[in-house]
C-alpha cells in the first residue's frame, strides 16, 4: 500500500557518475597519439599509473573504451563515443579555467588600502614603491585617516587591507604587528621644556593642555591609555602634518611618532623632551576583516611590511 511518500531510490551525485577530468584528458591523450605509454609520458604519469586509471574509469562507466596490444592502445566503439563527449567536457573546462583566471586578473587589478595617518605618510610610501616593482600592473587606491575610521571602511567592505596604529582594533578585524614606533613629547625650541635639565614626569605630562590629534587617532589612544587621562587639548588637529607645524610655531608641546619628526629634530626646528615614569612604545598593525585574510597584491604587500 502506498503511503504517499517519495521512495524512489536516491541518484547518486553527479560527481560519483562521471569520471574526473584527469582520466578525461589521459582518453583524449590515448586516441590522438594512439599509445596509452605516450599518452602518460605527455600527461607526467607513469604508465601503470595510466593504465589504472583507464581501469577504473572503464569500472565506473561498465564499459570498455581501449584495447591494449603490443602494437598500442586502440580506442573501442564504446571509448571512441566516450572520447568525444569527453572532448566537449575538456573544452567546458578550459573555458572555465580562462574565465576564473580573468576574474583572478581583474582582482588583482587593484587594491584598496586605508591606512592612518602616521602610516600613510611615513611607511606606507616605501611599501608601495616596493610593490609597485612587483605589480607595476596593481591600481593602488590609498585611503587616509584615523585609526578608527580605517576600521570603518575595513568593516564596511570599502578596503582591503589596512594599517592602525591604536592599541586594539575592532572585533571583525584580524591583525598583525608590522612595526614598532614611540611616540616622543616635542616642543619648539624657545618653549620652557626644551631648557629642562630633569625629565618630565607621567603626571606633569598628563595634566599640561598639548596639542593632540582628534579623538579616534592612535597616537593619543596609546598616550591617554599610557598616562591614564589627558588635560583637555590646547589644540586638536587632524592630522599628524598639522600637529607638527602647530609645534614648530611654538604654539604648545606636542606628542607625536618618532617616525614623523626625525627631520625636524635633526634641523632643531623641534626638541625632544625627555619623559621618565611612562613607556610610549606602540606596536604598528596591518588588519582585515576576519576571514578575509588578504590574497594577490594584498598578500604581497602584507609581506613587503616584514621584509
Amino acid at each position: 500500500m502506498s503511503t504517499g511518500e517519495d521512495t524512489a531510490t536516491p541518484v547518486a551525485p553527479l560527481a560519483h557518475r562521471v569520471p574526473d577530468l584527469g582520466a578525461l584528458e589521459l582518453l583524449l591523450a590515448v586516441a590522438r597519439l594512439g599509445s596509452l605509454g605516450r599518452a602518460a609520458r605527455e600527461l607526467g604519469i607513469t604508465q601503470p599509473a595510466a593504465s589504472s586509471r583507464i581501469r577504473s574509469m572503464e569500472r565506473q562507466l561498465g564499459v570498455a573504451l581501449v584495447d591494449r596490444s603490443p602494437r598500442g592502445s586502440r580506442l573501442t566503439d564504446a571509448g571512441a563515443l566516450v572520447t568525444d563527449w569527453a572532448r566537449r567536457i575538456v573544452e567546458a573546462a578550459e573555458a572555465f579555467d580562462a574565465g576564473a583566471q580573468a576574474l583572478r586578473g581583474r582582482r588583482d587589478s587593484r587594491l584598496r588600502v586605508a591606512a592612518s595617518m602616521t602610516i600613510a605618510e611615513y611607511l606606507l610610501p616605501g611599501w608601495l614603491i616596493a610593490l609597485r616593482a612587483q605589480r607595476p600592473d596593481t591600481a593602488v587606491s590609498l585611503l587616509a585617516g584615523n585609526s578608527a575610521a580605517v576600521a570603518g571602511r575595513l568593516l564596511a567592505d570599502e578596503a582591503d587591507l589596512g594599517f592602525v596604529e591604536g592599541l586594539t582594533v575592532p572585533a571583525g578585524l584580524d591583525e598583525v604587528v608590522v612595526a614598532h614606533d614611540r611616540l616622543i613629547v616635542v616642543t619648539a625650541p624657545g618653549h620652557p621644556w626644551a631648557r629642562r635639565r630633569v625629565p618630565l614626569s607621567a603626571g606633569e605630562l598628563a595634566l599640561t593642555p598639548l596639542i593632540l590629534r582628534e579623538e579616534g587617532s592612535g597616537t593619543r589612544q596609546v598616550l591617554q591609555a599610557a598616562l591614564g587621562g589627558l588635560a583637555r587639548p590646547l589644540l586638536e588637529l587632524s592630522s599628524t602634518t598639522a600637529v607638527k607645524a602647530s609645534a614648530i610655531s611654538g604654539a604648545g608641546p606636542a606628542v607625536l611618532s618618532e617616525l614623523a619628526v626625525g627631520e625636524e629634530l635633526s634641523a632643531r626646528r623641534l626638541v625632544s623632551v625627555p619623559v621618565e615614569g611612562v613607556r610610549l612604545d606602540r606596536a604598528l598593525r596591518a588588519v582585515w576583516r576576519t576571514g578575509h585574510r588578504p590574497t594577490g597584491p594584498g598578500r604581497d604587500l602584507l609581506g613587503l611590511t616584514r621584509d
